[in-house]
């Protein structure tokens, strides 16, 4: 009888034990279960955002009381815009190179709650003209001079970013009369000429691709090309090999459209958004110099003397010493320098500072045109 309570408790025992084996493992399974399903809920949304970013802030946009609009200059030359509600001085917006004004999306309505913003798509890029003849500095800064006097009408904040920074100081430069103050968003003064920017990130990764391009004819399609060419690609060994196939692959299905691949972040490929509007005999002109034909950097610099804002983001080098950021701190400092009362603000960002820190880049904005209200007062009395 001893014997077969002990054995009847052993059994109990061993039951007990496996049921608890059982339960924690359903639990463990659970778990498990739980976790796979917010993984593929997370993966969903990230693949969601990346090939779907540049929509909603778009929206938001033409929700604000933006219109498209286009006018004709006397010679032919098309300019395409887009024009926000009047809500206060007249802002002119130009983007950088190989971008469309809807690259400032993310902070045009913003913008628009303090300024009459007009964005405007440079010669060669967007719906504006694709002339090869207007691709220089001096002939893009005299339509947007005439932009300015004949579309907006009065005197405007200009803020340019990058290669539209150089044309921003340009047109403070040479038609004072028309501007009220300007900011330079990270332009790459004294590492834009062929001979300062051959250790740069932008000649490795735009201008001598776009040259090679255009002297090849095994592929026509800027967009495969540059992908299987980049150097920022090329960083990362193998994976360019993956991401020229996934490319090449997407376009052929998605004949015309913007490339957007789900498993690569959006910011990363961001900078081929627009390139099926662009045309690359527009960077060639960087490529030879011949956009600077004319144009001077210091004297335009040191010419301007209305309120300045000089964004910069943060000076980076790669391992192999190039210059990954617009320029480097020496060359940054001379533009302060040049540039008599310039206000300069350094932030932690990559080149294009609005679409990367929207809220941060509108602030400067308003702060900026805080600063031009106080001057004018004090200039009044």
């Amino acid at each position: 009888m001893e014997r077969m309570r002990n054995k009847e408790e052993r059994d109990m025992g061993q039951k007990a034990i496996k049921g608890k084996k059982i339960k924690v493992l359903k639990i463990l399974l659970l778990v498990l279960f739980i976790i796979i399903v917010v993984a593929a809920i997370a993966l969903g949304i990230y693949a969601y955002r990346n090939m779907h970013y540049d929509e909603k802030p778009l929206k938001r946009t033409y929700n604000a009381g933006y219109e498209e609009k286009q006018v004709t200059l006397d010679d032919g030359t098309v300019l395409n815009y887009a024009e926000g509600p009047n809500n206060g001085p007249a802002l002119l917006l130009i983007h950088g190179q190989s971008m469309e004004w809807e690259d400032y999306s993310r902070v045009l309505p913003g913008l628009a709650e303090y300024y009459h913003v007009y964005a405007i798509d440079c010669h060669g890029h967007g719906e504006s003209s694709h002339d090869s003849s207007k691709y220089t500095g001096v002939a893009m800064g005299q339509d947007f001079v005439w932009f300015i006097e004949n579309v907006i009408g009065e005197s405007c904040v200009i803020s340019g970013h990058s290669s539209g920074g150089i044309l921003a100081a340009w047109i403070a430069a040479n038609a004072p009369e028309d501007v009220l103050g300007v900011v330079l968003e990270d332009p790459p003064f004294f590492s834009v000429e062929p001979e300062e920017m051959q250790n740069t990130f932008v000649w490795l990764e735009s201008f001598e691709i776009v040259h090679n391009f255009r002297n090849q004819i095994d592929t026509d399609d800027y967009v495969v090309y540059y992908m299987e060419n980049s150097y920022f690609w090329g960083l990362f060994g193998d994976l360019r090999k993956l991401t020229a196939a996934s490319t090449r692959k997407y376009r052929a299905q998605h004949p015309g459209e913007p490339l957007k691949l789900w498993y690569i972040p959006y910011s990363w490929i961001h900078g081929t958004l627009y390139l099926d509007d662009f045309d690359t005999a527009f960077a060639e002109t960087f490529y030879t110099g011949a956009w600077f034909e004319g144009f001077d950097q210091e004297e335009t610099l040191s010419t301007i003397d209305c309120p300045s804002v000089y964004i910069k983001a943060a000076t980076l080098y790669g391992k192999d010493g190039v210059l990954y950021a617009a320029n480097s701190d020496e060359d940054a400092e001379k533009v302060h320098s040049l540039i008599e009362g310039n206000e300069m603000i350094t932030i932690k960002s990559g080149h294009d500072i609005h679409f990367e820190h929207p809220d941060e880049f509108i602030q400067i904005m308003v702060d900026f045109l805080n600063r031009i209200k106080r001057n004018s007062l004090i200039s009044r009395r």
